[in-house]
């Protein structure tokens, strides 16, 4: 495919978010003399589009009651300390939307890729990623991520299949990747068959060794116990967080059976020094501790990937604990980068999802108000209350656990009045049982879940239906309520998939490796420079 990025103009003015970028040109014009680049840190915020951005610094700097010391995020911290801002477009080969697979490659290899292909070039072959090369450059390499080591990101900078579904092989290209530290959930992948019957010998010795921390199971149809051979390479496995503490050297840390613990449970766990899933800044503090005793250097790519899963349910509550996750994350490496003129930090993500954002309605306007000066303040809309932001903070389950728990009850007990009582319960943002009722005949109308009781069209009335851009229908609750308490919220959803919108790209480090990033690129621009930047001076690849 042709670069296109010589046709860009070479000065422009990107704002989003209050974010302001000056003085661009083309990549080719921005390549500066090489630096001094001993390690480089990847910080993909899967999802993470310029929306999802805004809903932390608004967090950051409008609620009233929040978390965030100095109203200040960790953005904010990494453009102060001589930080660069560009934007990048997330396209792949032949379409105008990316996944998480295609771009992720594109972010590891510098090359084009097709969606839903892992690790694979626009032709189908296997394109030589960051971590491999970085392996043969003698520096140690490290994958980080709160969603399962065999997910689509994570599984970009290291294996090589035709399709991200494939998550029972992605274990073995993970291993013949040898990166140094792999910490992540997906425990269920690596287990053979067996281990899903509690009776089992490999059953019971899992649950010994994760000290039952959480459910042990199998999404394997065979007998490979993958633990067996990552041994055999020499690494050490760990599965909590106190286990987690103690590594240091080669480490493969599986967290969960499949996808760790959401945002909302992450930041309840913070609050408990015993707990024993580690946090995403917990994997990532480690992470470095461990890999920065390569005296040749090393590359980390760290994840922040329920951005996405949030934003892909509208789930506006969890979107934001998500984005705080993220932040506590960068905290750490910010921590661990301070001055060091050896290391090239990247933030950036894969794509945008759900096409975010607050907007102003014409429900619920403001009554007029008289001012110091005299006047009579009268809007003719509502421009959303920022109490709005504590009262999103204040989720206590997410809505995909809150419909689990709701499908948990007896089929009598499943009715609109229980949903709206766990909806209410869990959340700041009240529905009635009708509305909670228009949810499920609406899902029971699309042939979802037509277990529903005392559910008819005729008697209900119908939210409008998701279709098109709404695909994941196992999810389509989650966006009903999303969609019904949006005004609420002053928040609005394009979609419940991912959105061509271009993303940012922080970039922090020695000037001359910066630079570059300080554009607007391509995600294969991104992977080329960082590749780039990571390459030893004396060496041609």
């Amino acid at each position: 495919m042709k670069d296109q990025s010589s046709a860009l103009p070479r000065a422009f003015v990107f704002g989003i978010a209050g974010l302001l970028l000056l003085g661009c040109s083309t990549l080719a014009e921005k390549t500066p003399a090489r630096a001094e680049i001993k390690n480089v840190i990847m910080v993909i915020g899967d999802g993470m589009g310029p929306q999802q951005v805004g809903l932390l610094l608004s967090y950051a700097r409008q609620a009233p009651h929040g978390v965030l010391k100095n109203h200040k995020t960790a953005l904010d911290r990494l453009v102060a300390e001589s930080g660069r801002i560009g934007a990048s477009l997330t396209y792949p080969d032949g379409a105008l939307v990316t996944d998480s697979a295609a771009s992720a490659t594109q972010l590891a290899s510098g090359k084009f890729a097709k969606t839903e292909m892992v690790g694979l070039d626009a032709d189908g072959y296997p394109a030589e990623s960051v971590i491999e090369k970085a392996r043969r450059w003698g520096k140690a390499t490290g994958l980080v991520s709160d969603t399962r080591i065999t997910h689509a990101t994570p599984a970009a900078f290291a294996a090589h299949e035709t399709h991200r579904s494939r998550e029972t092989r992605i274990p073995e290209d993970l291993l013949a990747a040898n990166a140094d530290v792999m910490l992540s959930g997906g425990l269920d992948y690596w287990l053979p068959q067996a281990a899903a019957e509690k009776n089992s010998a490999i059953h019971r010795e899992m649950e010994a060794n994760i000290e039952h921390a959480f459910r042990i199971g199998s999404a394997r149809k065979d007998g490979k116990n993958l633990l067996n051979e990552a041994r055999k390479q020499g690494y050490h496995l760990v599965f909590n967080a106190r286990q987690l503490r103690q590594a240091s050297g080669k480490t493969l840390g599986l967290f969960a059976g499949s996808g760790m613990s959401d945002g909302i449970a992450e930041s309840l766990n913070r609050r408990n020094a015993g707990h024993a899933e580690p946090t995403l800044a917990e994997m990532s503090e480690q992470a470095l501790k461990i890999l920065e005793r390569n005296e040749r250097g090393f590359f980390l790519m760290i994840e922040a990937g329920q951005i996405d899963w949030a934003s892909h349910r509208n789930d506006t509550g969890l979107l934001l604990h998500e984005m705080l996750r993220f932040d506590a994350m960068l905290h750490k490496v910010l921590d661990w980068m301070g001055g060091r003129e050896d290391t090239l930090l990247i933030v950036t993500a894969d794509h945008e999802t759900g096409g975010f954002g607050f907007g102003y309605s014409g429900k619920n306007i403001p009554a007029p108000t008289t001012l110091a000066s005299g006047h009579v303040f009268k809007p003719n809309f509502n421009f959303g209350n920022p109490e709005i932001l504590d009262r999103l903070y204040a989720q206590k389950l997410s809505y995909h656990d809150i419909f689990a728990e709701f499908d948990a009850l007896p089929p009598n007990q499943r009715t609109a009045a229980a949903l709206a009582e766990r909806v209410n319960r869990h959340t700041e943002f009240k529905i009635s049982a009708s509305e909670a009722a228009s949810i499920l005949a609406t899902e029971a109308n699309a042939g979802h879940r037509p277990d529903h009781p005392s559910l008819s069209e005729k008697t209900v009335p119908k939210l409008a239906a998701k279709t098109a851009f709404f695909v994941y229908t196992k999810d389509n609750r989650e966006n009903l309520l999303a969609e019904l308490v949006g005004a609420r919220q002053q928040v609005v959803w394009a979609s419940g998939t991912h959105t061509s919108t271009p993303v940012f790209v922080f970039a922090k480090g020695a000037g001359r490796a910066v630079e570059p990033f300080a554009s607007i690129l391509h995600h294969t621009d991104v992977g080329r420079l960082t590749i780039e930047a990571l390459r030893p001076e004396d060496t041609a690849d």
